[in-house]
């Protein structure tokens, strides 16, 4: 293996390692149903996350807090979408519907995403993003009527889906914002102002819990949450952003599913249904031509046939 070589295998490493715990953690959703209410993991993975961050970060906020205090407003927004709408309808999902279904629904976003980005950003969409999209689309409402697309009409979607739906478009959402507004902070400042503002706008739903403790088995999971998802997740992300561009990061979502999966049968001994490896492979196929970006093609410039590649 040649150095160069070498060094983008390390550097892909960062965007995969996150891709799996995001995965791991569409597992630990599911298992924490069983230990925890959805409200109560919801507060305490942004609140652990909280005092994780401070002694790093608090300093950062003091000296940033004139500019802070002018965008309040959007990292307000900003937390409301992606720290509070975005987990917390994922864990109330997790009731009613499988992890497997949780992790397609979260490769979805970067789709959700580019469709969002059209009238907010003016992004435009090529043939390949929107033929992408029909085949995702099929995929996904095979798996979720089990092969059956009349029982949808029939039935509808579950509440699990509906919810998992509303929570990657509430993060998609985040995203576009993100790229658009462009804050004027340091990454972790902007991190940190929003998970305070999360944990914050958490609260009610704490209070409305039937059960505010953690009992000793849930700790782990809440842990995981706050810690491996949280933080080295986001961090691990940004890392391979900055090393290999965000476009050939985000092809890693297409991993979540098959990452889900495989994290599903070793902790929760669920086995995917050929309604998920069918309907999965095609969202996993509609993604990746979603994703794809044929080369610009040569062309001969006016001045003495050269070819120009710009």
């Amino acid at each position: 293996m040649t150095v160069f070589n070498r060094r983008l295998f390390i550097q892909c490493l960062f965007p995969i390692v996150a891709v799996a715990i995001w995965a791991t953690n569409a597992v630990v959703s599911k298992m924490a149903t069983a230990t925890i209410e959805p409200g109560a993991i919801a507060f305490y993975r942004w609140f652990v996350a909280l005092l994780v961050l401070s002694p790093f970060c608090l300093l950062s906020v003091i000296k940033q807090w004139a500019v802070i205090k002018h965008h309040l407003i959007k990292l307000t927004v900003l937390a409301s979408l992606g720290m509070v709408l975005n987990q917390s309808l994922a864990y109330y999902a997790a009731y009613t519907t499988s992890a497997t279904n949780i992790a397609i629904f979260l490769s979805l976003m970067p789709l959700i995403g580019l469709f969002l980005a059209v009238p907010l950003l003016g992004s435009q969409l090529r043939k390949t993003t929107l033929i992408g999209a029909v085949i995702s689309f099929l995929g996904l409402l095979y798996m979720l009527t089990e092969g059956n697309p009349l029982q949808l009409m029939e039935q509808g979607l579950k509440q699990g889906d509906m919810l998992m739906l509303a929570s990657t478009c509430a993060y998609a959402l985040y995203s576009v914002l993100l790229n658009k507004w462009k804050l004027p902070l340091t990454t972790w400042c902007a991190v940190y102002c929003q998970v305070l503002l999360g944990a914050l706008l958490q609260l009610p739903l704490l209070f409305s819990s039937q059960h505010w403790g953690i009992e000793n088995n849930a700790w782990p999971m809440v842990g995981f949450a706050a810690l491996a998802a949280s933080i080295i997740a986001p961090w691990c992300w940004l890392k391979g952003v900055a090393f290999i561009g965000a476009e050939r990061a985000t092809l890693f979502m297409n991993l979540v599913p098959i990452f889900t999966a495989s994290i599903s049968v070793l902790l929760l001994g669920v086995h995917p249904t050929q309604f998920h490896l069918i309907g999965g492979g095609l969202v996993f196929i509609g993604l990746t031509l979603v994703q794809y970006k044929p080369k610009p093609k040569p062309q001969l410039s006016s001045n003495l046939g050269s070819i120009d590649l710009s």
